[in-house]
Order: C-alpha cells, then structure tokens, then sequence
C-alpha cells in the first residue's frame, strides 16, 4: 500500500506563495543518492551511445550575450523510463509531502529531464520563465530539480529571482530571444539568488519563476534531473510540445478519460 502523505507544511507552502521558489534540504540520503547517481550515469551513457554528438544548449541572442559558444549539455527526457530507481525517487514520501505542501495531495507527473553539465565546458542557460513550453489550464505547475552532485554557483547551479513568479504569464521569456524584460532580469543581476545545494537537495520552483544557470565554470560534472508536476486538477493545454507522462504520483487525476488514457504520445 501506498503511504500516506503527512499533513502539509503550511511553512513551506507560505514560504512558495512568496518566494516562488522552495530549496528543501536533504530529501534524499547519502545511500539512496548512490544508487541513483549510478543509475544517472548509466542513463548517460547509453544514450550516449546512441547520440554521441548530442548537445542541449539552447541557441539565440541570449545564449549569444552568455559567451556560450562551445558549451555543452547532455539532456535526455524521462529518466523513469530507463531506470527503477529513478521511478521510485519520484514517488518518494519525503519528496511528495514537500510537492504536496505546494500542489496539494493530488501530484501529476508530467515529464522528467535529465542534465549533465561537463565541468569546464557545460553550458549556461539564460534567465526564463517555463510556462510557454507546455502551459497549463490553472497554471500549477512546478519544477523539481532533485541535485544529484554538488551544485554550486561556479559549477552552474540554479539561480532564481525570488517572487518573479508574480509577473504571471509574461511574453518573451522563454529565454531564446531578444527580450526587453529579461534584460531587466540578468541571470548575474543583483537581485538573482544562487540556491546551492548538495546531493539530495531538491529546489521545487513555480513556472512562472524566472531562472537559469551559469555555465560550468569548475573542473566538476554538475547532475541534476527535473521533474515537472502539476495539481491533479490542472491539465495541459492543446499544442504541447513536450513529452506529457500524466502518470498520477499522489492521489487523483481529475481530467483523465479513456481517450487521453489510450492516447499513443
């Protein structure tokens, strides 16, 4: 049987309704993040193997102000159709009682993504909000980014502008063209927090928070995966793009029919 989440952290859900953002400190253990790290790197290499040119960084104006000629990410989607292990983290109780402070007690899985950022050449990513990717109907969708190295600011972590959550949908912030806003918003401006973390640390993040990453400046790979959630009674709209799992982490999902639950992606 599947345990039951704890009562809801109204410190934490206080906390994302100001900040935009939440870094929850040690969800996972040292042993646990073992495991999953050599599953991380087995993911690596074999798609890899298959793609070894393969490079994620994004391209444009942004990218071009960033220095970011030369840069590199490896990126794979769904880390939980390589890897057990992977699939258990994401229905962990300690990190659904952290998603369900935020989301409530009905969790939907969207779509997961895995980054390697190559220490000396990994690749930044620019300040950007996530929604026009894959927008929802009650726009409850957040990120989960579960630290699986070190992440510090010269290795390219995460960096956020608290409470830019609050500017809603915003047009051209998808972070791959000109942008009068983001130039208002630079990922080394004064008012970007850098949320460091270690090995099994998870930064939960709204999508309309603006975020990106330095490049990876240190001689240390950076590991992450990032899971995208949504509230059990939101749905994605028509059009996306992205990989869209609907696979139900906590409770219910409202909008399921036999149509979407036959649908071939």
């Amino acid at each position: 049987m599947t345990p039951s989440l704890a009562t809801p952290d109204t410190d934490i859900t206080a906390f994302f309704q100001e900040k935009g953002y939440y870094l929850a400190r040690g969800l996972f253990p040292p042993d646990r993040m073992a495991e999953l790290e050599a599953d991380f790197d087995r993911i690596v290499t074999q798609f890899r193997a298959a793609s070894p040119e393969v490079n994620a960084g994004w391209k444009g104006p942004q990218m071009e102000k960033l220095g970011a000629a030369g840069r590199v990410i490896f990126h794979t989607h769904n880390v939980q159709q390589y890897s057990a292990a992977w699939t258990r983290a994401l229905l962990d109780p300690a990190f659904l009682n952290v998603a369900a402070s935020i989301l409530g007690p009905d969790i939907v899985l969207h779509h997961t993504k895995l980054f390697q950022k190559p220490g000396g050449k990994g690749a930044p990513f620019p300040m950007h909000q996530d929604w026009s990717y894959f927008p929802s109907e009650r726009d409850s969708m957040i990120a989960a980014i579960i630290h699986v190295s070190p992440a510090t600011d010269d290795m390219g972590c995460l960096r956020v502008y608290p409470g830019s959550h609050r500017l809603g949908r915003a047009e051209g912030t998808s972070g791959t063209q000109e942008s009068e806003l983001l130039d208002r918003y630079p990922l080394e401006g004064k008012g970007a927090v850098a949320l460091e973390a270690k090995p099994g640390d998870v930064a939960f993040f709204h999508y309309f928070t603006l975020h990106g990453s330095r490049p990876n400046h240190s001689h240390h790979v950076r590991k992450t995966v990032l899971a995208q959630l949504h509230a059990g009674n939101d749905r994605i709209e028509p059009g996306n793009a992205h990989p869209n799992e609907r696979l139900v982490l906590s409770g219910w999902n409202h909008h399921s029919t036999r149509a979407s639950a036959d649908e071939v992606k």
